[in-house]
């Protein structure tokens, strides 16, 4: 076993609310230096920059999960987290048929760049990402735990765009990994007034849209390996293996 230090809620250039710093490159080499093991891309709505992250990642001998933050037709936001960026993209291609056909307006919302892993222009994704998908919340959750996928409920405190905001409940029976807190949440805080999210698993990850972001929260996963079914194992307590949680983790 080995205690991998994990931040897997990260927005690129793809995402009409990154920053342009962040490319894949970029978030590899911020990654590096602050000490995490495993990143993930989680660009709204689209995976069009993993192949980008994998071969940064492979560059820098780093380990990385593949996924997207999907906003459902309810506007609750889910992480959903692949071991490859084959997978990732294939989901990717059920989520983008469900994508309003609404152009995005670089003046209002930035460009929504695609790259390589050498941080070279590919193109642009016309479609605005941030726009909730025509697939309500448990087909968007039910999909992606089909084709494999690690899902969890992004930042379950917030007032905007989380189930509790959204729904004002936790549905019974949504097929889910665990729930995230953003930066401003409060486990103890959380399951007191929510009773229903007392037995999932949480986790903290930066929600970065710019370099400086990156592993401020993360989430430590004692595990045999980086990927979906070890950080599943880790989330549910079995064979040893556990995930913790970290608030505040950088300066």
């Amino acid at each position: 076993m080995e205690l991998l230090a994990a931040d897997l809620h990260i927005h690129s250039v793809l995402s009409p609310c990154g920053e342009l710093s962040m490319s894949p490159r970029a978030i590899v080499a911020r990654a590096v230096e602050v000490g995490i093991q495993v990143v993930a891309l989680t660009d709204h709505n689209s995976a069009r920059n993993a192949p980008a992250l994998a071969a940064a990642a492979q560059a820098a001998g780093l380990c990385a999960l593949f996924g997207l933050e999907v906003r459902s037709a309810e506007e609750v936001d889910v992480l959903t987290l692949f071991d490859t960026p084959a997978d990732a993209l294939a989901y990717g291609d059920w989520v983008h048929a469900a994508l309003p056909s609404v152009p995005c307006d670089p003046a209002l919302f930035g460009d929504q760049v695609v790259v390589d892993g050498e941080d070279e222009i590919l193109g642009f994704e016309p479609h605005l990402l941030i726009n909730a998908i025509e697939q309500p919340l448990d087909a968007v959750c039910a999909e992606a735990r089909r084709r494999g996928a690690l899902v969890l409920l992004a930042h379950v405190d917030r007032p905007a765009n989380s189930v509790l905001s959204q729904l004002g409940f936790m549905p019974d029976d949504l097929p889910v990994d665990g729930v995230e807190l953003s930066r401003f949440g409060d486990e103890d805080r959380l399951r007191a007034e929510h009773p229903a999210l007392g037995g999932l698993p949480v986790v903290r990850f930066s929600d970065a849209h710019r370099p400086g972001e990156i592993g401020y929260q993360q989430t430590q996963f004692e595990v045999a390996a980086a990927g979906v079914t070890e950080f599943r194992a880790a989330l549910e307590g079995r064979g040893g293996r556990r995930a913790v949680p970290v608030r505040r983790a950088l300066a």
